[in-house]
C-alpha cells in the first residue's frame, strides 16, 4: 500500500516536472530566445498567440546596421564640411598672403623711388653748395686783384659763370654794406661782352648751373 502510494507521487512529480520544463521552453520559444516552433506551434493556435519566427527575432540586426551606417554617413559628411572649411580658409589665407606680399612689394617700391629722389636732391643741393662756395671763392679772389687783371680772368669764362660771380659779389658787397665791384668789372671788359652779360643778368633768374 505504501510502496503504491510513494509510486503515485513519483509519478505526479514527474509529471509536474515535464510540465514545467514544457512551461519553461514553451515561453523561451515563445520570447524568441530558443527555437522550438515546431513542437509549440499548435499550443500557440491553440491559445491564439502569434508565433515569434526568426525573422523578428533578427530585424532588429538590420536596423542596428542601417543606424551605424547613417552614424557613420554623418560622420563622414561632418569630415567632408570640414575639410571644405578648412580648404577655404587656406585659399583665404593664401589670398591674404599674396595682397600682403604684393603691397610689401609695392611699398618697396615707393621707399626705393622716394630714397633715389632723396639721394638726387641731396646730390643738387650739394652740387649747389660746391658750387656756390666756388663762386663765392673766386669772387673773393677777383676783388683782391686789381680790376684789369681781374677782368681778364672773367673773360675766360662762360657767360653763366661770369654772371653768377658778378651776382654773389653783389650779394658780398651788400652784406658787407660796401660798392660792389660788379660795375667796375663792367666798365673794363669789351663792350659787346659786357652788354650780352647785362643783357642775360636782366633776363635769365638764377641757376643752380
Amino acid at each position: 500500500m505504501a510502496r503504491g502510494r510513494g509510486l503515485g507521487k513519483s509519478i505526479a512529480l514527474l509529471i509536474l516536472i515535464v510540465i514545467m520544463v514544457m512551461g519553461g521552453l514553451l515561453w523561451f520559444d515563445y520570447l524568441g530566445i530558443i527555437q522550438a516552433k515546431t513542437v509549440f506551434a499548435p499550443v500557440y493556435k491553440l491559445f491564439g498567440l502569434q508565433v515569434q519566427t526568426s525573422v523578428t527575432a533578427t530585424q532588429t540586426k538590420p536596423l542596428e546596421a542601417d543606424l551605424d551606417d547613417d552614424r557613420l554617413a554623418k560622420r563622414l559628411e561632418a569630415l567632408d564640411i570640414r575639410a571644405q572649411e578648412l580648404d577655404k580658409r587656406e585659399s583665404d589665407i593664401s589670398r591674404t598672403e599674396n595682397a600682403n606680399e604684393a603691397i610689401a612689394r609695392e611699398l618697396e617700391d615707393r621707399q626705393k623711388s622716394q630714397e633715389e629722389r632723396e639721394k638726387t636732391f641731396n646730390n643738387e643741393v650739394k652740387k649747389y653748395d660746391d658750387r656756390n662756395t666756388n663762386i663765392e671763392q673766386i669772387s673773393t679772389y677777383l676783388q683782391s686783384m686789381p680790376p684789369k687783371t681781374a677782368v681778364e680772368q672773367l673773360m675766360k669764362m662762360d657767360d653763366q659763370d661770369i654772371i653768377d660771380i658778378f651776382r654773389k659779389t653783389d650779394d658780398l658787397a651788400e652784406a658787407a654794406r660796401t660798392t660792389s665791384m660788379t660795375s667796375v668789372w663792367l666798365m673794363y671788359m669789351n663792350s659787346e661782352r659786357a652788354a650780352t652779360i647785362q643783357r642775360k643778368m636782366a633776363n635769365k633768374p638764377e641757376s643752380l648751373d
